[in-house]
């Protein structure tokens, strides 16, 4: 009976799940031979996959946790179970056993659920349900446990006090053993009877059962004909229980896989005013331990890797778990154009979550980038969002984080020395010299790498063996002819520059002669950061990869990382950093860092990979909010026509974040400089100055229109802002087609400050959707360039230069033509001279030169000149920012 509803259980959670394969891992530390053939014979009956893991007799403690952690972190293995001499059932080895995994019910975790009574969070341990199976109609009877120790003398106890019976416990040693068996209705031996205990002891018709494993008789009959005994083992009905304490174990776990409004424990905020700095409200709030969070939004332990005690790496496998669940709503936090301090689109995208998870209980995903160290000690600060509206701990967030931009920066310089050392070697040596060292003999044998192979199959060579080129085929094999002139890949730091933007390498002697002028970039200007940015795993991230394109050889054919051999190396240090970051805001809700490709020269958004992993684990219901750099003009079109592209994912809704600040500037205000006070334009009411500026929010308004998605405005309120203001411009983005527009107050307030604006979003995302791209991938590279222009920008026309005419034809020749288009331009006007402040019309829109990041998947234009280094100010941020050699708190940080 038990066996069959267990098999049908199974089998209605396969017809549910087709891909289900639960698997139970028994580890078995002595020679019985039976147990083993029952467990399996059970389990082949029922439907589940056992795999028995067989240590050899007089295995210590500390070898059995030891297997006990690795099939913990099996992700292949749904449940675990014991079979050992009850000499090691110890506390140690039973704790070690991950409660979601504990079939046999013995750890403390489970326990304590047992004998609290949360009967539908735990599961009773096999033997008990045996026990508690044979046993009928216990209300008021007394009943012996003898020599049942431990968790099973535990529950077996709980369990039967549940059933009303009134239990006595004593061990075979007991003085007492004998009067107690005398008044016992049922006796239970938790262990084998010693023989110098005369069952003649035991109350005629008492019913006995022994807990203990004989599968060779399970039924006995003691004493005489006028007082029999009969004694009943549980020994295969145990392992039929099992059996069904693992269908249920996968009932449970499938249950835990499906999307739920999460039970999260938001942290409180008690905003001060006037606000403290950013560091000092980080400082004063005590996150949730990250894994404790995890366990809040669905995540299991064994896809979460901890650094420290609040940032964790979420592991890809996540994405096959939850590959069946609905994603929940796409929201995208985009601008108006703003001023070079920053409009607070990471504020807006930090306070809106936690409006939405902490004050109206739905589930909400942040989704952010990483900033780069350059902006941190230089300009602009850090990017955790900021005053109650941002990620913690604040000073984690903006140094080093988990080290995935160093991890850029190795790969990428690996590659840059790849190429200098390859053209220096082909430059002086023979291709037999070439051949012999590129692939050489070792113990006395020659054979090509798996990345040479897949080269000399794109040369159009079919063989294997290297013994067996023609000196032709091993001329075009070893030489890549780089024509140094040609090459695009340059060196990279995470840091603010300004002498590195030209410099001339190869003076040493050792290097012969072969100088030539090259450039370093900031390192989230690498091709590899767009690619982390835009890949949808880990093959496909050392596909994209090995595509990129460094230079051309001297007739003009594109040279690629994968010719150079160094794909899976580069794989090799990016393999963690293509995990995203998990993190917290104030309140407590969960966020993304992931990614953080520079905004002007690659598309300025966070990765694909944490928004579909964020999408997954909200639930249909839920919402994930990504931020896009700089305007809309710029991030959003980005992210439309490259992003969504590359994740083939439909945005819900835009919220398009406003200031009162930056209009006032695009209504003709003076110019704001980072570090200088506001002039009284921006600090006193001026509704006319208001009004002229917000061409630039319709403006923006229309863009966001362009591709068929509702639009929110966010008016981000400042202290200096009067409410006249605020009311005009939300009127003016109603009125321009905006689905709402509200004020927020997030900054000052945090959640709280952004529930209208959450409340928006949530309405706006019910709308319908048209979403569309804005140009069709097949037309000719000129042309996309021109529609960005013209419908984006507001330009009259194009012009391009002759280099970049140049590198147009050469790139559509190599068949990168149908790549989407990715606009390196002035992130401060929507023109290409950042003076030029509203809506500029009538002018023409140069394109001084185009290059392309084959391996990220797009063609990017630079629209007059663009820096890719940039520089210290006079006063970098780097004046405030110092350690506490006491406390090591970090100070100054904003």
């Amino acid at each position: 009976k038990v066996t069959e509803n267990a098999k049908n259980s199974l089998a209605s959670l396969k017809r549910k799940n087709p891909r289900l394969e639960p698997t139970l891992a028994i580890i078995q530390a002595h020679n019985d031979h039976l147990i083993q053939e029952a467990n399996k014979n059970f389990a082949k009956e029922v439907g589940l996959r056992v795999i028995h893991i067989s240590l050899p007799e007089g295995s210590t403690r500390d070898e059995i946790v030891s297997e006990i952690l690795r099939l913990n972190e099996d992700p292949n293995v749904q449940g675990l179970a014991l079979d050992l001499p009850e000499s090691l059932y110890s506390s140690k080895v039973l704790n070690a056993v991950k409660p979601e995994k504990d079939v046999d019910g013995l750890s403390n975790v489970n326990l304590g659920r047992l004998v609290c009574g949360d009967v539908n969070d735990c599961l009773v341990p096999p033997t008990v349900c045996a026990v508690m199976e044979l046993l009928e109609d216990l209300g008021g009877k007394t009943v012996l446990l003898v020599g049942a120790r431990g968790a099973l003398g535990a529950a077996l106890q709980s369990e039967l006090q549940r059933e009303g019976a009134a239990v006595l416990s004593c061990h075979w040693e007991a003085p007492q053993l004998q009067s107690q068996f005398r008044h016992a209705d049922v006796v239970v031996f938790g262990s084998t009877k010693p023989d110098d205990v005369p069952v003649s002891w035991i109350k005629p018709g008492a019913t006995i059962i022994s807990c203990a494993h004989d599968l060779l008789s399970e039924k006995h009959s003691y004493g005489q004909q006028n007082n029999p005994a009969a004694e009943e083992s549980v020994g295969s009905l145990a392992v039929a229980m099992r059996m069904q304490n693992m269908v249920k174990n996968m009932e449970r776990w499938i249950q835990s896989q499906q999307s739920r409004k999460w039970d999260l424990h938001c942290l409180k905020l008690q905003p001060l005013s006037p606000v403290p700095s950013d560091i000092e409200i980080s400082r004063a709030q005590s996150p949730k331990a990250v894994d404790v969070l995890a366990k809040e939004i669905g995540l299991l332990t064994d896809e979460i890797e901890i650094y420290g005690q609040t940032k964790a790496k979420v592991r890809l496998s996540l994405l096959e778990r939850l590959k069946d669940q609905p994603d929940g709503k796409y929201v995208l936090v985009a601008g108006i154009t703003p001023t070079p301090l920053g409009e607070g689109k990471s504020t807006v995208t930090v306070g809106l979550v936690q409006a939405l998870t902490a004050h109206l209980n739905i589930n909400s995903f942040a989704c952010l980038r990483q900033p780069s160290q350059g902006p941190t000690f230089g300009v602009k600060g850090g990017a955790a969002g900021g005053g109650y509206a941002q990620v913690i701990p604040m000073e984690e967030f903006n140094l080093h984080l988990t080290g995935d931009i160093h991890a850029i920066t190795a790969a990428n310089n690996l590659l840059a020395a790849a190429i200098d050392a390859r053209i220096l070697h082909e430059n002086t040596q023979s291709d037999k010299s070439l051949y012999n060292r590129l692939v050489p003999v070792v113990n006395g044998m020659r054979g090509f790498s798996a990345i040479q192979l897949a080269r000399l199959r794109r040369l159009g060579i079919n063989k294997t063996d290297p013994e067996t080129l023609m000196e032709e085929e091993i001329s075009k094999f070893v030489r890549l002819d780089i024509d140094p002139s040609t090459i695009t890949w340059q060196r990279v730091v995470d840091t603010n520059d300004r002498f590195l933007r030209k410099i001339t390498v190869g003076q040493a002697k050792t290097e012969k002669g072969f100088v030539r002028q090259a450039q370093f970039d900031i390192a989230v200007a690498s091709e590899i950061m767009a690619i982390l940015a835009l890949t949808t795993s880990l093959q496909d991230m050392k596909e994209r990869l090995g595509k990129m394109v460094v230079a051309n050889d001297k007739k003009g054919e594109p040279v690629t990382a994968e010719d150079l051999g160094v794909t899976g190396a580069l794989a090799v240090l990016m393999k963690d950093a293509i995990k995203p970051t998990l993190m917290q805001t104030l309140e407590g809700t969960p966020v993304f860092v992931h990614a953080g490709p520079f905004a002007n020269i690659a598309h300025g958004n966070s990765s694909v990979l944490a928004d579909k992993i964020a999408l997954k684990l909200v639930g249909e219901k839920g919402f994930v909010v990504t931020e896009a750099g700089f305007g809309a003009d710029i991030g959003m079109e980005k992210f439309f026509n490259i992003k969504c592209r590359a994740s083939g994912l439909v945005p819900s809704v835009v919220v398009l974040v406003a200031t009162v600040r930056a209009l006032k500037m695009h209504g003709g205000g003076p110019n704001v400089t980072a570090g200088a006070p506001l002039k009284k334009e921006y600090t006193e009411e001026n509704l006319q100055l208001v009004a002229d500026g917000c061409c630039n929010l319709q403006k923006q308004i229309q863009i966001t229109q362009l591709f068929g998605v509702p639009v929110v405005v966010a008016v981000n309120v400042f202290k200096t802002d009067s409410p006249a203001e605020v009311d005009l411009v939300c009127k003016i983005a109603k009125e321009s087609g905006a689905f709402d527009a509200v004020p927020c107050n997030h900054w000052s307030a945090g959640g709280r400050g952004a529930v209208k604006l959450a409340q928006a979003v949530e309405k706006a995302a019910n709308q319908k959707n048209s979403f569309k791209y804005l140009y069709s991938l097949e037309l000719p590279i000129v042309e996309k360039i021109r529609i960005i222009a013209q419908k984006v920008y507001g330009a009259q026309d194009i012009e391009l230069s002759p280099v970049a005419q140049s590198q147009v034809d050469r790139y559509t020749r190599q068949g990168f033509g149908n790549l989407p288009i990715c606009m390196a331009k002035t992130h401060l006007s929507l023109s290409h001279q950042p003076e030029r402040k509203g809506v500029p019309t009538g002018f023409i829109l140069p394109i001084s030169d185009v290059r392309a990041s084959i391996g990220a998947g797009f063609i990017y234009p630079l629209v007059g000149t663009m820096s890719t280094m940039p520089g210290l100010p006079t006063r970098p941020c780097f004046y405030d920012i110092d350690l506490d050699p006491i406390t090591e708190q970090v100070k100054g940080l904003f």
